[in-house]
This record gives C-alpha cells, sequence and structure tokens, in this order.
C-alpha cells in the first residue's frame, strides 16, 4: 500500500505541484443498536480510499478515488491538479504550506482484547444485561424507563500519510466508543432524559473496563432521583461549582474552537461559524491565573489520540489559555505559515474522502492544587452542577448557556436538596474571569466534534477538574 502513496507524491513532482500529500485510509467498522433491550440493527462497514492535496500556484486542489486501481488513482491527481490550477487563478493571497516537525516511522497501537475474538453474541448479551439494569434503577425509585437507545462502535483505522517534503507515517489505531439515550417518566412529574458517551483508543478490554451494568444502574439512578426529588433552583448571583463534564464541554466549545486559526482567519465563517478572538489575540487576558486548558491528542488510550497528524506533523500539546491569558491557536502547516509559526499538529481528517482540517482532539482544564472538599468547603450558599441536560453557544463562540441535570443546592460547604434545570447563561470571558479554584482530580468525557462541509464528526475527548466559580448569577429553566 506504501506504493500507492509514494507512486501518487513522485507524480506530482512532474506535473508542477509545489506540494503534495497522499493519504491512505482504511476503516473496518462494527456497529450494534440496541433499542429498549431488543436488538435493532448490527451493522459491518469497510470504508477504503485514497485522498490526493496538492498545491500549485499558491491554490490548493483536493480529489479522492475509492478504487486503488492506477488508472482512477491517476484519475484523481490529475482532477486535484486542475481544481488547483482552476484556483489559483482566483485567489487573492497565495497558499504555502509552513513548516512543521515531519515524521517517519509507524505507530501501531495494539489491543490487548482483539474486537475480533469477542463474537456478536456476546457484544449483544452484555448490552442487555446493562439495559436490565437501568430497567433495575428506574423501578427502585418508583419511575419508568420507556425509551432506552444503545449504540456500541468498534472500528479500526489503518493510515498510510505521505508528504513531498520528506512525513511518511504508518498508523494502525482501533477505537471502541459507547453512546446512550435515557428517557426516564413518571406520570406527575413528566419526563426527563440523559444522553452519555464513552470512548477510547484500543481494544475489547476497555469495555470491560467500563463496567457497563454498572454505569447503566447508576445513571439511571441519578436521573431518576433528579427527575422525583429536583427542586426549584434559587435566582440570583451565587457561587457555583461545576463538575468535569461541564468543564470540558467549556472548554470545548469556549475554548478549543474560537482556538482554531482557520477560524480566526474567517474560513469557517459559512460552516461551523466564526471567534471571538483575533488573528492578534495571543497575550489576551480572558480568564483569571486559575484557567489553564490544553488540547493534547498524545494522551495514551484517548478518545482523540495520535500522534502525527494528516499532514505528517508530530503532534504534541498545545497551552491554548495559560494562567488566563490566551497562549497559543491551532494550526496546520497552511494557518502556520500565514501566522509565522510553526505548525502544531492539528490537521485531521475523519475518513479517505474529507480534507484534513484544523481540528481539536482532547481539549481540557488543567487540573488545580484544590481537593474537592475544599473546593465546597468555604461556598456559604451556592449550587452545584454535576452534568448538563443541555448546552448551546453562539457562532463567536462568546455568549453560551448551560442547563444542568443533576444539581445540588451547597449551603455552608456540604451538598443539600437536588434542584432541577438550574441555568448559567454567561459569556466566555466572564466565565473564565469567575474561576477562583480548580480540583485536582482530572476526568474525561468521549464526544464527536463537528466541523466542516461536509461535515466531519470526529473523536475527541472532553474533559477537566471541578471548578468553582464566584459570584455568576443563575436562573431558573
Amino acid at each position: 500500500m506504501e506504493n500507492i502513496v509514494e507512486f501518487v507524491v513522485d507524480s506530482t513532482r512532474s506535473m508542477g505541484a509545489e506540494y503534495a500529500e497522499a493519504r491512505l485510509q482504511i476503516d473496518l467498522r462494527e456497529s450494534i443498536i440496541l433499542k429498549n433491550g431488543i436488538l435493532e440493527a448490527s451493522t459491518f462497514e469497510e470504508s477504503k480510499g485514497i485522498g490526493i492535496r496538492v498545491l500549485v500556484d499558491g491554490a490548493l486542489g483536493f480529489a479522492s478515488t475509492n478504487t486503488l486501481r492506477r488508472s482512477n488513482i491517476e484519475r484523481a491527481l490529475k482532477h486535484a491538479l486542475k481544481i488547483a490550477k482552476a484556483s489559483s487563478k482566483l485567489v487573492k493571497k497565495k497558499i504555502s504550506m509552513g513548516k512543521g516537525e515531519l515524521g517517519k516511522g509507524k505507530v501501531d497501537i495494539k489491543p490487548r482484547v482483539n474486537f475480533g475474538s469477542v463474537d456478536f453474541d456476546s457484544r449483544v448479551s452484555l448490552l442487555r444485561e446493562a439495559d436490565e439494569e437501568a430497567v433495575n434503577a428506574a423501578s427502585i425509585c418508583g419511575v419508568k424507563i420507556p425509551s432506552r437507545m444503545v449504540t456500541l462502535d468498534t472500528w479500526t483505522t489503518e493510515k498510510i500519510v505521505v508528504t513531498s517534503d520528506g512525513a511518511n507515517i504508518h498508523s494502525i489505531t482501533p477505537r471502541v466508543a459507547l453512546f446512550v439515550f435515557l428517557t426516564v417518566f413518571h406520570p406527575q412529574r413528566g419526563p426527563i432524559q440523559r444522553y452519555f458517551n464513552l470512548g477510547e483508543t484500543g481494544g475489547w478490554e476497555i469495555v470491560e473496563r467500563w463496567n457497563l451494568p454498572r454505569i447503566f444502574y447508576d445513571e439511571t439512578y441519578a436521573v431518576s432521583k433528579v427527575l422525583m426529588e429536583a427542586v426549584k433552583p434559587p435566582d440570583g448571583e451565587m457561587d457555583v461549582v461545576l463538575g468535569p463534564e461541564v468543564v470540558g464541554i467549556v472548554s470545548h466549545e469556549s475554548c478549543g474552537h474560537p482556538s482554531e486559526a482557520d477560524r480566526i482567519l474567517g474560513r469557517e465563517a459559512a460552516q461551523a461559524g466564526e471567534t471571538f478572538l483575533k488573528p492578534d489575540s495571543i497575550g489576551l487576558r480572558v480568564g483569571s491565573p486559575y484557567v489553564n486548558v490544553v488540547d493534547d491528542p498524545t494522551l495514551k488510550s484517548s478518545f482523540g489520540f495520535y500522534l502525527y497528524d494528516e499532514e505528517g506533523v508530530k503532534a504534541r500539546r498545545r497551552i491554548l489559555i495559560k494562567e488566563g491569558v490566551v497562549n497559543e491557536f491551532l494550526h496546520n502547516r497552511e494557518t502556520a505559515s500565514v501566522f509565522g509559526v510553526e505548525s502544531n499538529g492539528a490537521s485531521r481528517s475523519v475518513a479517505y474522502n474529507r480534507e484534513p482540517i484544523v481540528r481539536m482532539t482532547n481539549t481540557f482544564f488543567l487540573p488545580g492544587d484544590y481537593t474537592e472538599e475544599e473546593i465546597f468547603e468555604d461556598i456559604k450558599d451556592g449550587i452545584y452542577i454535576k452534568n448538563f441536560m443541555e448546552w448551546n453557544i453562539d457562532d463567536r463562540r462568546f455568549n453560551q448557556r448551560y442547563v444542568g441535570l443533576e444539581s445540588y443546592r451547597i449551603e455552608n460547604g456540604e451538598l443539600k436538596n437536588l434542584i432541577r434545570n438550574p441555568v448559567l447563561e454567561i459569556t466566555t470571558t466572564g466565565l473564565w474571569s469567575s474561576v477562583d479554584a480548580a480540583g485536582k482530580k482530572l476526568e474525561f468525557q468521549a464526544a464527536y466534534c463537528g466541523k466542516g462541509d461536509p461535515m466531519q464528526g470526529i473523536p475527541v475527548w472532553t474533559g477537566g477538574p471541578h471548578i468553582r466559580l464566584r459570584k455568576v448569577r443563575i436562573g431558573g429553566a
């Protein structure tokens, strides 16, 4: 297979390309969907093809093919060159590919338990056992759980990335992911819903470690208690503690997305939106000194794991906010050239037929020095939002709203009664500037980050510790 991508890159040199990259990608995916304990569907999908990107006279062209015969590959290559040449007549500012630490070699993540060694019936049986635990938890709380949707995905991605300036990376990455959507109902109290994702890089040993029956029981029990016991939230200015799930989505949406260099340059405005940050925002204070947010694809077993990006650049931790100050943006080689810096390895693509663009991986708030007890102990009157029911944010990633799900009143440092759907509506700088403490314990959640046109939903982690906000406005749903 390596001969195929090397053929593409070598061929472009004689066709006038200033830069070329070829990415051969094979995805093998198996999915199981369970609805209310009944097998709804199972699928097995194989996707294989090559994506080709070339730079000609300051313009990029991209094409792909899923037929790996030489004639089809040559046709795709010529198509990419044709697009680049046509675009070069229209672009006002010429594109160039910036520098980065290019890599050579193989990254092979070897699972302890191969997906193929776990038969289909065993997978379904595990999901049904977990589903039964959700029903049991609801019954104990005196509620019904009429709708339960579960999707379990296992897949392996193999890639070979070769560039005309020396990168040559072969990677094999297995991943497993779970999505759960639960609806709990009581005739007098109405419905309440909870969804959550699990996802990591590795083999079936990850699923064994998750202990799905316990997770399903705990999640259902918690949301059932909210439905039956939660009271109206307080309204006004108070101290707030955010749990890692909320901190993770805040870090992703109001730090990660605004820091994408292509968005800063305005190239995402008509698709995924804009950003409140400007090209000269490095050094801008956006939060308190307790705020440190990073994006790191190198975390072992993380859902967004990789060691080299789609342009062959070595991955590293990107420190987006350091002690409350904007520290760096997420770059691919194109945007790095515009900003006069080196690429920090943020180029990703979800499939062979999608062009790589600037993307997040594992975006999270760094741990601080506080124990969880210390986070809560000096709050006389406040609330704790452990997880969220919903969230939304404007396209500039500045005005945002989070609605709590499992949430509690805090009185004199202790958790008291459950409260129903407290609302935190705040600006990005207002939220980050209110932080005065971060916990020691770091937790992650899996997600799929959407961006691009056509849409590319790509694996990521969000996360952080517990953090404390001082004197922010809380309302009710």
